[in-house]
Order: C-alpha cells, then structure tokens, then sequence
C-alpha cells in the first residue's frame, strides 16, 4: 500500500464523521468563497477600460435632485473631458411589481450615450433606427432574452416616479461586457411626456480622455459648479457603484466579520474531528512507532489526513459556492448589484489554500502530541 493511499483511507475511515466533517468544511468554504467573490466584484473589480475613464456627476446632495441641462456643454468645455451625456432614472413598472420584471430605465441623448459607452456593441442600423424614433429604446442583449422580446417590439412602462407612461419601440438590442439589465430611451420623448421637467437631467455621464485625467476632470467639474445654486459631487463610475452599494449599510465590515467567523468555524470543527481521530488511534500510533515510523514521519501523517479531509469539504464547498454565485446573477433579486458576478480562479485557489491552512492549523497539536506518546504506553492503552 502506497503511502497516499494510506493516508486517503485513514482520512475516511469512519464515513459518517468524515463526511458530516466535509460537509461542515464545505459549507463554511462556501460562505467564505462567496463572501471574497462579492468583495472582489464590489471592490477590487475595476471593469473595462473605458468604465475607468468615465465619471458620474449628480446633485451633491442626492440623486433625486436634479441639475440643470446646461450643466452638460460647461462640463464638455472642460479640458481632458471627451464626451458627455445626460441621464435620468426613470424608475417605472413593467407589467407588475414582481422582481423577475423590474429593470432600470434610462432617459438619455441617443446621439451622445454610445459615445460615452463605446463598449455597448450594437449595429449601426439599429443605432440609426433608434435615434430617428423619439419613442424608441435600446435594450441590453440578456435582457432581450429573459423576457423574449425582439426589435419592433413595444414596451409599455407605468410611471412611478413620474406621472407618465411610455410606449416605446425597441429598435435596437445591445451587447455590453457585464449584462446591465437596462433600457435606454429618448429623453425628448420623457420631456414631452411630463414638460415639468424639461431642462432638468439627473446626472450626467463624463467620459474623461484617459484614467489619469479622471481625478483632475472630477475636481474641476465640482469648482465650476461650486457657487451654483445646484452644486454637484462628481465620482469615477466605480465609485458611483460603491455609494448605491453602500445604502445597503457597512458591508466591508460585515464581509470581513462573515469571513472571520466562518475560518474560526472551520478550525474549530476539524480540530475537533482530528482529536477525536488521534484519541481513537492510540494502540495503533505505538503499533506504527514499533514498526520504525519516526516521530516526524507520524506528525506528517496525521497533518496529511487532515489536511486531505479538509481540501475534500473544500473543494466542494467551492464548488458549491460558484453555482450559487450563478444562481443569484440570474436572479431576479440580484439583477442590480450581481449582474456578471463569478467565481474567479484566484478565488477558489484562496478558498483551497484557506482549507489546506485550516486543516495544518487544526492538526498540528493534536498530531504532535501522538508522535511524542510512550510507546509501551500506546500498547497498553484500551478504549
């Protein structure tokens, strides 16, 4: 018998703990590789290149304020700023109020917003036909599918926010590098449904002329609009996100708590599971050491067991987290803040390195303890 293989049935011996131990490992790996997975796509996740040149300008008090349309030709006279486009969350309701039917609408200048997101693929006869129709709307390729509309298609909307419902015309489907599960439509067609906001924009999209010139366009925009009777607080795209994100309370600090308390979870359980595993092998520890297995060689032993148990409930639990992480992309629930989230590479390898961390950590002292045991001790030892 092979050492490995050796190693592998002592791991498994007793199928019922070993497994209820997997099972208990998997579950914490599965908590914990989502929790990094969220933590990566919120804050570590800077997007395309492009969405790292762009800015978003709003009210400096709360996006429910709006600013004035002139806004957008002073911003685009200032230099390093290449393209900018006005934007409003229009907020309405499609058929019902059931989630797998919310999306977000855009009113916006069908002339300017491609040039502002040059990374939403779409054809030019589909951008031509929506910017010859006031009431039609560009329409993102996944969102297309789940509800199975197709161009010609008409969408009506019952305002929520504004006393006004569209009808609109899909002339257009386009394809972005994360899914944004949106609508962009004509601005005039929203003006003229509801004149009382003519003139008025809820922020506006900047696209800067490289990453560098970002933090300098930022500040820039913000003095010129300073004594404005409507200041305004302008922020990279990423950060934008992380405000909408950060409505939801701390969750830095709750991630970080969660990952904490599932490692020290972890620990605990196979600590547990190899004490009771060396405790159970008393006889056969001293067994092993009369057949000439040294000290060091037994502290290996037990630590490999371990640590193939724990890579074991780990692999699953990883496993297990990345179709749950799918799941929730796709639901309806996590279409705002999820979309395009996935389980990286680099995060399962943390996630097994955590286990294989956790199962040497956990069956160290245990381990240690019977290598240094009495052998005449061992072999007289009944339980």
């Amino acid at each position: 018998m092979t050492m490995a293989r050796f190693i592998r049935r002592n791991a498994f011996r007793n199928k019922r703990r070993s497994a209820l131990t997997a099972l208990s490992i998997a579950f914490s790996l599965m908590l914990l590789t989502l929790m990094m997975t969220i933590w990566r796509a919120f804050y570590l996740d800077q997007g395309s290149v492009q969405s790292a040149q762009r800015l978003i300008t709003r009210h400096k008090v709360s996006l429910v304020f709006f600013l004035p349309g002139y806004y957008r030709e002073k911003i685009r006279s200032l230099p390093g700023v290449d393209h900018v486009v006005n934007e409003s969350w229009f907020g309405g309701t499609y058929k019902d109020d059931k989630p797998e039917n919310f999306f977000a609408q855009f009113s916006t200048d069908p002339q300017e917003l491609l040039k502002v997101y040059p990374e939403f693929q779409i054809p030019p006869d589909q951008v031509e036909a929506w910017q010859r129709d006031r009431a039609g709307c560009i329409v993102d390729a996944d969102l297309i599918k789940k509800h199975g509309w197709k161009i010609g298609d008409r969408l009506f909307i019952k305002g929520s926010i504004f006393p006004a419902d569209l009808e609109l015309n899909i002339r257009g489907i386009y394809t972005a590098p994360q899914p944004t599960e949106s609508i962009y439509f004509n601005n005039v067609y929203l003006e003229e449904a509801y004149p009382a906001i003519k003139g008025s924009m809820g922020f506006f999209g900047v696209l800067a002329h490289s990453r560098d010139d970002v933090p300098r366009v930022a500040k820039e925009i913000d003095e010129e609009f300073r004594n404005s009777p409507r200041g305004t607080k302008t922020e990279s795209e990423k950060a934008f996100q992380l405000d909408w994100i950060a409505m939801l309370g701390n969750v830095k600090a709750f991630i970080l708590s969660i990952c904490v308390a599932v490692v020290f979870a972890t620990l605990l359980v196979s600590a547990n599971t190899i004490a009771m595993s060396v405790r159970e092998r008393t006889r056969e520890v001293a067994v092993l050491r009369t057949l000439g297995f040294t000290r060091t060689k037994l502290l290996w032993l037990f630590m490999s067991e371990a640590v193939t148990l724990a890579l074991a409930g780990g692999l699953l639990g990883s496993l297990a987290a990345s179709g749950l992480v799918t799941a929730m992309a796709h639901s309806p629930q996590g279409s705002l803040f999820l979309n395009g989230m996935n389980v990286t590479a680099p995060t399962l390898l943390v996630s097994m390195t955590v286990a294989a961390v956790v199962g040497v950590a956990s069956s160290f002292l245990p381990a240690y303890h019977a290598s240094r045991q009495n052998i005449v001790a061992g072999l007289r030892h009944i339980g």
